[in-house]
């Protein structure tokens, strides 16, 4: 008897614990993703001299009232001399859920960085495998600090809303 009361309230505790969840991960996939070798097969003759050239995009979508989508892009470019060795792009998708409790500021960090985390090992691992299929040398993308990207995108918007206000006439 004590055994099936501390079971329910065990069961009760965990309920109650997931009801309260702030952030939850739904599912991690890839929503699209491409590879060019153009040049091939004279790049492969050529001396590797390669010029490196990634890029990256976070965007979101609100999918649900506390459920949202978010992409992270990487598009990496390779070239040689003046020739594109390879072009690879990788979206890798993931939808959570951000409860209505956390607030405005903290969600948009959640989107703009968090999710990101999560999402990048995904997306550079498809990278490496792609690029490794195309018979390139292997590439290994350093990680990249998301917490900075995003502190950074905010300075710019803030600097940008100050330029944009009018200035009073004195």
């Amino acid at each position: 008897m004590a055994d099936e009361q501390q079971n329910a309230q065990a069961n009760g505790a965990a309920q109650n614990e997931q009801q309260k969840a702030q952030f939850q991960i739904q599912r991690i996939y890839v929503k699209d993703v491409s590879f060019e070798a153009p040049n091939s097969p004279a790049v492969f003759r050529k001396e590797w001299k390669p010029e490196l050239a990634v890029d990256m995009n976070v965007s979101n979508t609100k999918l649900e009232d506390n459920v949202h989508e978010v992409v992270l892009t990487l598009t990496v470019k390779n070239t040689v001399g003046e020739d594109v060795a390879f072009l690879c792009e990788v979206a890798q998708a993931g939808i959570f859920t951000i409860a209505d409790e956390v607030a405005e500021q903290a969600r948009a960090h959640t989107i703009g960085a968090f999710c990101p985390t999560i999402l990048f090992p995904y997306a550079r691992e498809a990278v490496a495998s792609l690029v490794s299929k195309g018979t390139f040398p292997q590439l290994n993308l350093a990680p990249i600090n998301f917490d900075a990207v995003f502190a950074q995108h905010m300075q710019q918007q803030q600097a940008a809303a100050g330029e944009e206000q009018p200035k009073a006439d004195a």
